[in-house]
């Protein structure tokens, strides 16, 4: 058998446990369709005798009343707390609301807050969690496919600054994690394209078979069915691996933040409005860049860039700086968004960049001069295109 084969839909199984192995802080994440089901009984069994329910009001109209049901059918106390949806919740004003609503809630240390919703939802309520009477228990369930892969997953919360994006926060690790594919059926297809970018990533960092694996199968998984699951859990494997070796991010958990130097930053431009990209569609734009800045350094091959284009493209997701209409980078702006990049050290900035597919490493002390030229000739259009 092939390494690609390995990693047939195949042999997935309908439902699969990953734990995230951190000691007395260790956590299971399970996998696959109807998980959701159980949230109840997995509450109760955590020794919960109340939740704090924090969704935003788009995933409340579509799921929030039947979690909340299936939470109260196990005789645990639920309150709903809502949040406008879209990134303009991951700020100090609405972070101070929920954490009232908790403490209104009266949840106690020994009960759960839950995070129902993508990673907006997850970050401001696991932050939440997290500062909350200096630390309550909480379980992700995570309803949008990048939240599932990867922002569930690890331990990070937090809200946005207007210096940039993830900048006040706490690494408070969840008791629980129930990725549910089946949440995912109400997807657009814009949000599961947006949470693609970061399963490609894993395949980027360091598995060039799976990488081989999302070019055969890229569009299966945005469409649903055995391929979906198996790349939800090969995705959340890799990532648990990695947050068990470096949970704080003091070694090669910065990895993860493949692309994200380049994405933040035009997220930050963009002023976090999605009319003009989300998170994944940016992540998506960062990888590409991150690749042809390795070529343009002369670290891997043109080729290598050119083919993580071309798949991204081939799937819908944005490569250039130019694929974002309303969005005018220029190259002072975008060094001026990364100077705040939670990777600077000593002011010098931090990217990962790669030496083949599957081949990224962590390059500190990036020389400024470069990174200015590079995106001078992307802001120019001339980035290598997909083709």
């Amino acid at each position: 058998m092939s390494a690609i084969t390995s990693h047939a839909a195949a042999d997935a199984p309908a439902r699969e446990a990953v734990r995230v192995a951190l000691g007395e802080r260790a956590y299971d994440i399970l996998i696959g369709r109807g998980v959701s089901e159980e949230i109840g009984t997995r509450a109760a069994a955590l020794g919960a005798r109340a939740v704090a329910l924090v969704t935003d009001d788009t995933v409340a109209r579509l799921h929030g009343e039947t979690i909340a049901a299936r939470v109260a059918s196990a005789g645990l106390r639920c309150e709903t707390i809502t949040v406008p949806a879209g990134e303009g919740s991951k700020g100090y004003a609405t972070l101070a609301r929920v954490c009232d609503a908790i403490l209104a809630s009266r949840i106690e240390r020994g009960d759960l807050v839950m995070a129902l919703g993508g990673g907006i939802v997850g970050d401001l309520a696991g932050f939440a969690a997290a500062i909350v009477r200096r630390g309550v228990r909480f379980v992700q369930v995570p309803t949008t496919l990048l939240a599932q892969v990867d922002s569930s997953v690890g331990g990070k919360t937090g809200i946005n600054s207007v210096h940039g994006k993830n900048l006040v926060g706490a690494f408070h690790q969840p008791s629980l994690v129930l990725a549910d594919t089946a949440l995912l059926d109400t997807l657009p297809l814009r949000e599961l394209r947006a949470g693609y970018a970061e399963i490609v990533k894993y395949g980027l960092i360091d598995d060039a078979d799976f990488f081989a694996w999302c070019e055969a199968n890229g569009e299966a998984v945005l469409a649903g069915g055995r391929e979906r699951e198996h790349a939800v859990a090969h995705s959340c494997r890799a990532k648990a691996a990695i947050v068990a070796r470096d949970e704080r991010e003091e070694g090669d958990r910065a990895l993860l933040n493949l692309g994200h130097t380049f994405a933040h930053a035009l997220e930050r431009l963009a002023h976090y409005d999605p009319a003009i990209l989300v998170h994944g569609e940016a992540v998506a734009a960062g990888l590409a860049l991150a690749y042809r800045f390795s070529a343009f350094l002369g670290l891997c091959a043109p080729a290598d860039a050119e083919r993580v284009a071309r798949h991204l493209a081939a799937t819908g997701l944005p490569t250039t700086l130019g694929a974002f209409p309303g969005l005018a980078p220029d190259p002072e702006r975008l060094l001026d968004a990364m100077a705040q990049d939670k990777k600077v050290v000593a002011g010098q900035l931090t990217f990962i960049l790669a030496r083949g597919v599957g081949e990224s490493f962590i390059a500190r002390g990036v020389d400024v001069a470069a990174v200015r030229t590079f995106l001078a000739r992307e802001c120019a259009g001339e980035g290598q295109m997909p083709g």
